[in-house]
């Protein structure tokens, strides 16, 4: 998300946190002291009473001890240690009968408000302080990231026993009755959030740090090396490691571990983009190697290298916690944390981007550096339109699609098009690691404004001298790169073709069929049930029930005998919409298979009919 939205999204956010923060413990809060309020009511009563009623005290001593009793409140014996209310201790508030419950739930709740109001402005002074500098900004996360961790789970823990709590309670003091159904339920899923919060503690985040490209060796670009050498020997820092050559619509640099086909590398890397250097002059690529070598010598890619992984790991755990249910509390907080963090991420990353701008400007020049952001933008926006509209094709693609043909041809018209400067103002630099400013900002802080009305000439130019010159084979490890790239972006389209299609020929229903074939699942006395793209075959019916006569599917897991699947009609009947309840007794352990492949089904049925919806409408436009 970028920082505008990220701000926009923010109240919404914040709203979350304080919802997960306050509504449980604070509801819990006010039932427990109403509670004990009433319990307190009836101590007092049934004392009164039973003073009233003895025949073993004299008037004078009835008399001061319902003067006493009256002045006292028998929950304040609970935590008042006084000898005088030992006796009453001892009588109302032993350890976990019904007013001691009261007491200490009231005060655990309280605790955890005011915990909670703690917790809250630790965070606001992290946020500030991750705005600060950079070495603060890793501090921060750092720590909040593990106090957040041990403050989710225990959030999640505490809030699942006052859901517990509350569902005994609430039923058993202002309806006097107790449903052990709902307090069971409520405990299982309480239960299942605090495993689920253990779990991705302890669980090891999925590295995703592969990149398609293939290892530059020095023998193979000497004289790009050597410039790469050079330019990182004027800004005084080490020169990366490897390069890798790749087709990717950037170029970047980056001290993280990556693995590059069946090489892991390490230290650092500079990727440099085939297509995107042949459209480059010589200076204006110099341009992008002094800005990413910038990087290195600014300390940017140390630091991403440091902070990249604990982001993923806490983006990880947060998705994890998005699962277990109620523990949905605790990934709201952290979601508060985060978004503030990539606010200063986002910032720093800006600040980042205006130096590197500065010292590729030193190093080459402020003309350079514009053009070199035009062409780069202008590809990456063309580039991205072709391939977008190649995606959106509902027909299968041949062997040779030929998208580096499409972009290399069609690039220098997409400049002359009228389109083609409102694309230019919302143009940003695509990068895997970091987010960049605009590009009139960027032009701004170098000191050279090319006017828009120029952006087309230096789109249209041919390149002087392009680097590509200089690497050995570099036509053939495009190509070799293109038509790997072109047979996973064919094999994509295809499967989303799968979701797309109402098939209306043999070749439809083929391409859909191998993608969704129909799948049967045993059930016990000998019934089945079969799952395919066009509906369900149910057990007992004899007509295939079609995936439009469903708006909704519930799905209940049985602890003992069948579960239980419920179908959602479009139609209504005398009690609201017309269901089919089907028994589901499974014959072996197809429980998760089935679910997984009805989902799946019925939702590539309302993608189909959603895109089906969408054609209508952009075709009542035209």
């Amino acid at each position: 998300m970028s920082e505008p939205t990220l701000k926009r999204a923010l109240g919404t956010i914040v709203f979350k946190a304080l919802i997960a923060l306050f509504l449980l413990p604070g509801l819990t809060l006010g039932v427990a002291r109403w509670i004990r309020h009433d319990a307190d009511i009836d101590i007092k009563a049934q004392i009164a009473q039973s003073i009233a009623q003895s025949t073993k005290m004299s008037a004078d001593e009835r008399a001061a001890a319902t003067a006493f009793y009256a002045a006292s409140t028998p929950s304040a014996s609970c935590y008042d240690d006084s000898p005088a209310l030992a006796q009453l201790r001892a009588g109302v508030c032993e350890p976990y009968s019904p007013l001691w419950q009261f007491v200490t739930t009231e005060r655990v709740a309280f605790a955890t408000v005011a915990g909670n109001v703690l917790l809250l402005v630790v965070l606001a002074g992290l946020g500030a302080l991750a705005f600060s500098n950079r070495a603060a900004q890793y501090a921060s996360f750092v720590f909040g990231w593990r106090l957040l961790t041990v403050t989710g789970a225990a959030q999640i823990v505490l809030q699942g026993a006052f859901a517990v709590w509350l569902s005994f309670w609430i039923t058993a003091h202002f309806f006097h009755v107790y449903i052990m159904k709902l307090i069971l339920i409520v405990a299982l899923v309480a239960a299942v959030a605090v495993w689920t919060a253990l779990v991705a503690i302890f669980r090891r985040v999925p590295r995703g740090n592969e990149v398609q490209g293939r290892l530059l060796a020095p023998e193979e670009a000497p004289a790009l090396w050597t410039r790469i050498r050079d330019f990182a020997s004027r800004l005084g820092t080490a020169p990366p490691a490897q390069i890798v050559a790749g087709i990717d619509a950037n170029f970047f640099v980056t001290e993280m571990p990556l693995k590059v086909g069946d090489r892991e590398t390490r230290g650092r890397t500079l990727f440099v983009s085939l297509p995107l250097l042949r459209q480059l002059d010589s200076d204006e690529a110099n341009a992008v190697f002094a800005h990413e070598l910038g990087h290195f010598a600014g300390g940017d890619t140390a630091n991403s290298a440091a902070l990249g992984p604990k982001l993923s790991q806490y983006d990880y755990y947060n998705a994890q916690l998005r699962q277990g249910g109620v523990a949905i509390v605790a990934s709201w907080l952290l979601d508060l944390y985060r978004v503030i963090f990539e606010i200063a991420l986002q910032q720093s990353s800006r600040r980042r981007e205006f130096a590197a701008d500065g010292v590729a400007a030193e190093l080459t020049s402020p003309q350079a550096v514009v053009r070199a952001l035009v062409k780069v933008a202008a590809y990456a926006q063309y580039r991205h339109r072709v391939e977008h509209g190649l995606f959106s094709h509902n027909e299968r693609h041949g062997e040779d699609i030929g998208i580096a043909q499409r972009v290399a041809t069609g690039l220098a018209a997409f400049g002359q098009s009228p389109e083609f400067a409102d694309a230019m103002r919302a143009a940003d630099m695509p990068h895997p690691f970091d987010s960049h400013p605009p590009l009139a900002q960027r032009m701004h802080n170098v000191g050279y404004v090319l006017e828009e009305r120029h952006f087309a000439d230096v789109v249209c130019a041919t390149a002087i001298a392009p680097w590509t010159n200089d690497i050995v084979g570099a036509d053939a490890m495009e190509r070799e790169q293109w038509q790997a790239f072109e047979r996973e972006f064919a094999q994509a389209h295809e499967e989303t073709l799968a979701y797309r299609y109402e098939p209306q020929t043999d070749e439809e229903r083929a391409l859909v069929l191998r993608y969704f074939p129909p799948e049967r699942f045993a059930l016990k006395k000998d019934e089945t049930i079969v799952v395919t793209y066009a509906g369900l075959e149910l057990p007992g019916h004899r007509e295939p029930l079609d995936w439009d006569r469903v708006v909704n599917i519930e799905y209940e897991d049985a602890t003992l005998g069948g579960d239980k699947l419920k179908l959602h009609h479009p139609e209504r009947g005398w009690l609201g919409a017309k269901t089919t309840k089907v028994s589901l007794a499974f014959a072996g352990k197809d429980r998760e298979r089935f679910k997984q492949t009805l989902g799946r089904y019925w939702h590539r049925h309302r993608v189909m009919r959603a895109q089906q919806q969408a054609q209508a409408v952009e075709a009542a436009r035209v």
